[in-house]
């Protein structure tokens, strides 16, 4: 069978446009991550209590969020496979969300009342009154955001670099009303061990201590004991 000129030409621009287009799709990724089944242990567990008088503006100046609201973010890590588990709820939060990021729900680094920029997205929570969003993701990351540099903030981050300073990120979501964020709180790390919650012991462990899979008793705990500083400190 013969092939035209015309037919050549036509399959060899096809073929170099969809190069091209796989090209800019390589370059800039609309999401990285990968949704993940829950694995079977973490290397470390957080919990953050995010109320709207912990919110920063771009500027580092305190720019409260939404009253009344208050938000639960529990985040599980397994850093020797890049993945983190979330379990977030919001209440008194009201959409809709907005965000430069492909997402509005965040994890930023920066330390307590200073400004930084996402270096994880979170699918926003959704539901009727009481808001929530769970989940697993495996990195590489992206947030959809471009830093200064023109590289996506999420680009190169390890969880690693949670592990090793957790009090140097935060954990917001941001809304059309309260662009700089409805809620915020810093990460704070659950302890291992303490309650039995019945989950499975990272391999990494040699102490016999276990890490919450789901949060339960220990993060109610450290969740109220955050409540308790952060209202004495209101207070003073």
């Amino acid at each position: 069978m013969k092939t035209t000129k015309k037919a050549r030409f036509a399959a060899v621009a096809g073929a170099t446009g969809a190069v091209a287009l796989l090209a800019v799709a390589g370059a800039a990724p609309a999401a990285a991550e990968t949704v993940v089944d829950r694995p079977d242990s973490f290397t470390s567990s957080y919990t953050v209590a995010a109320t709207p008088d912990q919110v920063v503006g771009p500027d580092g100046a305190l720019a409260p969020g939404e009253p009344g609201a208050m938000g639960t973010f529990n985040f599980m890590i397994n850093s020797d496979s890049e993945i983190i588990c979330y379990d977030i709820t919001l209440n008194g939060v009201t959409p809709p969300y907005e965000s430069g990021a492909k997402t509005a729900t965040h994890i930023h680094e920066a330390v307590a009342g200073e400004s930084g920029p996402p270096r994880l997205a979170f699918p926003n929570p959704e539901g009727d009154g009481v808001l929530t969003s769970s989940g697993c993701l495996q990195g590489p990351f992206t947030t959809g955001l471009e830093g200064d540099d023109g590289v996506d903030t999420g680009e190169g981050f390890s969880l690693k670099e949670i592990e090793a300073n957790p009090a140097g990120f935060s954990a917001d979501t941001h809304t059309s009303t309260y662009v700089p964020g409805a809620v915020r709180g810093q990460l704070t790390l659950l302890p291992a061990g303490g309650a039995d919650t019945g989950v499975a012991m990272s391999p990494a462990e040699e102490t016999g201590a276990t890490l919450p899979l789901t949060l339960g008793a220990v993060g109610a705990v450290a969740l109220g004991a955050v409540m308790v500083a952060r209202s004495r400190a209101r207070t003073a």
